[in-house]
């Protein structure tokens, strides 16, 4: 329902038997040793951790066991350099062990493992508790998204002239939208509280407000179409006097690139969030404050509607990174 894919699915059943082989190699080369009840070990209180069951005594198979069996697999299908495990902090001990024993084995990947550890995400009491009063269905959460998305859309009159289905379609990515971009600008390792109603909000550093900017600039270029205005290189050499609102907009939109170089590097989304709502307010000031349908000079007019045309594909890219749908028209 999230639009989340998945290429390849690793079954406990497949890595626990190769996990096993790992295990037994590790004893052959002395990293690994045997208990007196003919369990398999490893001692780490040398790196300030502790021993770490490998294989219980009649044979069978902890989690470590499975996940080193795992990472082999994964780096024999993909040849990757990084291997992130996006696992809640409560792991994060784990993680260390996994990474530490597969450097005592040598194994080449083992540099690359990083585990992009979360912290947990509390709801506000109240109707979005579970009947346990601990956690909340997913797919709750979601129906819960859709239907805030739907009032307060409605309420705004966002969906007139729309059919049913068109204005369903717009309810469900601007209920998705809220969800995971109010999730996403948040440091992942930062616990954090999220509030359904705050992050519907049409105004303000949410999705649905980003959201409504690019369908704003969509709006621009589809009366630009009907009319038939030139706005290509050719159409806008002539155009040398930029107003402040337009040095603002080209200052941002020059930023995309090292904002994903700096989002891949720290493994961190929230990069990307801060740079689409930074983008989207420097749009709507410009918006506000230039003519640009309204423009008399050809060049200006232009200039302005390719400005309009470049932010729109760049909130649409920046929120596709997020995973995030944007509305044609809204």
């Amino acid at each position: 329902r999230i639009g989340v894919n998945f290429d390849k699915r690793y079954y406990e059943s497949n890595t626990y038997l190769l996990g096993k082989e790992i295990v037994e190699e590790g004893l052959q080369k002395g990293v690994f040793f045997k208990k007196e009840n003919g369990s398999s070990w490893i001692d780490l209180t040398p790196d300030g951790l502790d021993e770490k069951l490998l294989l219980r005594a009649d044979g069978t198979s902890v989690y470590i066991t499975q996940d080193l069996g795992t990472a082999e697999l994964k780096y024999k299908d993909f040849g990757c350099d990084k291997s992130i495990y996006v696992v809640g902090n409560e792991q994060d001990y784990h993680f260390n062990v996994l990474k530490l024993i597969l450097k005592k084995l040598s194994k080449y990947y083992a540099e690359g493992i990083y585990h992009l550890s979360y912290g947990m995400v509390d709801l506000p009491s109240g109707k979005m508790k579970s009947r346990e009063g601990t956690v909340v269905d997913a797919d709750d959460l979601i129906s819960e998204m859709i239907e805030q998305a739907k009032t307060e859309t409605t309420k705004h009159g966002k969906t007139d002239g729309f059919s049913e289905e068109e204005a369903n379609k717009l309810f469900y990515k601007l209920g998705l939208g809220a969800l995971k971009y109010y999730l996403l600008r948040v440091d992942p390792q930062k616990r954090m509280l999220f509030n359904p109603e705050e992050s519907i909000q049409l105004n303000g550093d949410t999705a649905p407000y980003i959201q409504y900017t690019y369908a704003r600039s969509r709006a621009v270029i589809r009366k630009v179409t009907e009319q038939g205005i030139d706005f290509s290189t050719n159409a806008i050499k002539n155009y040398t006097t930029l107003h402040p609102s337009e040095v603002l907009l080209i200052s941002v939109l020059s930023k995309f690139p090292a904002s994903l170089k700096e989002a891949a590097e720290h493994y961190s989304p929230a990069v990307i969030v801060q740079y689409v709502i930074e983008l989207a307010r420097e749009f709507n000031r410009f918006y506000n404050e230039v003519p640009i349908l309204k423009e008399s000079d050809v060049s200006a007019k232009a200039f302005h509607i390719a400005l309009t045309n470049t932010t729109g594909t760049i909130l649409k890219r920046a929120m596709a990174l997020l995973g995030i749908e944007v509305p044609e028209k809204m």
